[in-house]
C-alpha cells in the first residue's frame, strides 16, 4: 500500500535557474510543502508532472518560457497553479484567471511574499478538506488564497516559538535556522519547522542568501511591517 502524504507537493517552473532556486529554497522551507520536481519549459513541466504519478498539488508557473507561456499549463495539468512571472499586463492576469490559477504573483517580491501565499493554500485545502462546507468555509478559504496567511487569524505563538521571537527583538538581527536552533537550545529540523510558521504567519520574514557554490541559505529576520 501506497504511504499516505501529508504535505503538499509542489512543481516549480522557470526557465531562470537562480529564480527557480529561490522559488524552491521558500517552498522547502515552509512546513507541509515539498519541492517534487523543477522544469525550465513546457515540455519539461509536462514530462516533471507524468512522472511525478499524483505527487504534485501545486505548480508554480513562470509566465514567459523558451516554448511558450506557462499560463497554458494551468489548465492542462491536473493540479492547483499559481502563476508567478514578471508579466504586468492586465490581459495576462485576465487569462491566467480564467484558466484556473488560484493566484497571480508579479515578480520580483519578497520572499516572504511567497511564503504567505503557501501558507495560505494550505489553510484553503484544509478547509475545504471537509466533505461538506458552509459559505463561512468557503469565503475564509478563498480569502487565504488571496491574501494568504493572516497573523490575526493565527493561535499565539507557542513557547518555543516565543523564545525564537524574542531573539529578533532587535529589528536589525539576521539570523539562520542554524543559530537559531543553538540559541534557543532546539534541533535544526525543529527550528526550521518553528522559522517556517512564523514566516508563514507574517510574524518573521525570510531572505534568500548565496554563497559561492551550493543551495541558498535562509536569514531570518523581523517583517518590516508589524
Amino acid at each position: 500500500m501506497a504511504e499516505e502524504r501529508t504535505g503538499f507537493g509542489v512543481l516549480v517552473v522557470d526557465d531562470d535557474f537562480r529564480v527557480a532556486g529561490l522559488h524552491s529554497a521558500i517552498v522547502d522551507a515552509m512546513r507541509d510543502f515539498e519541492v517534487v520536481a523543477r522544469a525550465g519549459s513546457l515540455v519539461e513541466a509536462r514530462a516533471a508532472f507524468a512522472a511525478a504519478e499524483g505527487r504534485i498539488d501545486l505548480a508554480l508557473l513562470d509566465v514567459y518560457l523558451p516554448d511558450g507561456s506557462g499560463i497554458d499549463l494551468v489548465g492542462e495539468l491536473d493540479c492547483d497553479s499559481f502563476v508567478v512571472g514578471a508579466e504586468r499586463g492586465g490581459d495576462a492576469v485576465r487569462r491566467a484567471t480564467r484558466a484556473g490559477a488560484l493566484t497571480y504573483l508579479v515578480k520580483p517580491f519578497e520572499d516572504v511574499e511567497l511564503a504567505r501565499r503557501l501558507a495560505g493554500y494550505a489553510r484553503y485545502r484544509r478547509v475545504l478538506a471537509d466533505a461538506d462546507v458552509d459559505q463561512r468555509l468557503i469565503d475564509e478559504a478563498l480569502s487565504a488564497l488571496r491574501f494568504g496567511a493572516s497573523r490575526k487569524r493565527e493561535a499565539p505563538a507557542s513557547p518555543t516559538e516565543q523564545s525564537i521571537l524574542a531573539l529578533f527583538e532587535d529589528p536589525e538581527t539576521r539570523l539562520f535556522a542554524d543559530e537559531v536552533s543553538e540559541r534557543v537550545g532546539i534541533a535544526p529540523p525543529t527550528a526550521r519547522r518553528h522559522l517556517a510558521h512564523l514566516v508563514g504567519s507574517g510574524r518573521l520574514a525570510m531572505d534568500l542568501r548565496y554563497g559561492g557554490t551550493g543551495r541558498p541559505r535562509q536569514e531570518y529576520r523581523r517583517c518590516e511591517k508589524d
